[in-house]
């Protein structure tokens, strides 16, 4: 019996539990001339009320440059689906949330379109961590979908070559994901977080990367096994980098 509770061993740490939480990707197009009040309405009290219903916080971003669709990205977790639906529900009968909804629409409405997909960590991504860089970051967020059948083969090269070697080049691995069955291309998409200190560094970075000879031989070797890309030739990687809002948990 005593074996059961014994420890670990001196020096030997045990392996962190797997992150199986449910994170929500969502992106909402604010009104024209709306973005700054949706900003104050998140920074002010759409991320205290989250919280109260039990949803966490993850990173809140606006595409780097110019924002002709007026876009907040953003994603929050919950224990699993069920919870995120119960939670979210909660969250939208909130009188509080429905006082401000009034206070801050009387002008009009702030969102136009709210797009939402629901993800899951893939075993190979790093622990989430929100840490705050001071200056903040640059993000980028980067959609891959892979060739019909690929998927696995394209997130076995990212589990075995690709993770590592972004570190080497000076790229900061946040979060890799995968969608939740029952989504459109669910079986297909890779969707994934990395940090730069810049733009510019991004783009050092990646060059560098493209040209390490690794790189090159675990593309070729990949592409052979599976006999093409694992990648669609057209629009399957799609990148956009993020800078951080003010009130994001992650910067």
């Amino acid at each position: 019996m005593a074996a059961m509770f014994a420890s670990a061993p001196r020096g030997e740490a045990t392996a962190p539990a797997a992150d199986t939480r449910l994170y929500e990707l969502r992106v909402y197009y604010a009104a024209p001339g709306k973005l700054e009040a949706l900003h104050a309405r998140f920074r002010n009290h759409t991320l205290k009320l989250f919280e109260k219903h039990g949803l966490s916080n993850g990173g809140y971003f606006v595409p780097a440059g110019d924002n002709p669709q007026r876009k907040l990205v953003y994603w929050i977790t919950a224990p699993s689906k069920a919870a995120r639906d119960k939670s979210f529900a909660d969250f939208l009968q909130d009188p509080q949330w429905k006082a401000v909804v009034a206070e801050t629409e009387k002008d009009g409405k702030l969102v136009e379109r709210i797009e939402s997909t629901f993800l899951q960590l893939t075993d190979y991504s790093p622990p989430v961590k929100l840490e705050r860089a001071d200056p903040p970051r640059v993000f980028e967020l980067r959609t891959y979908t892979a060739t019909p059948g690929n998927l696995g083969a394209l997130n076995d090269r990212f589990r075995n070559h690709t993770l590592k070697l972004f570190t080497r080049h000076g790229i900061t691995n946040i979060a890799y994901w995968n969608l939740l069955p029952d989504q459109p291309k669910a079986d297909r998409m890779l969707i994934y977080l990395l940090a730069h200190k810049s733009i510019e560094a991004a783009r050092k970075s990646f060059e560098a990367f493209r040209n390490d000879p690794d790189w090159i031989a675990a593309r070729k070797a990949s592409e052979e096994k599976a006999g093409g890309s694992l990648t669609e030739p057209k629009g399957g990687v799609v990148s956009e980098f993020l800078l951080p809002t003010d009130y994001s948990p992650l910067r």
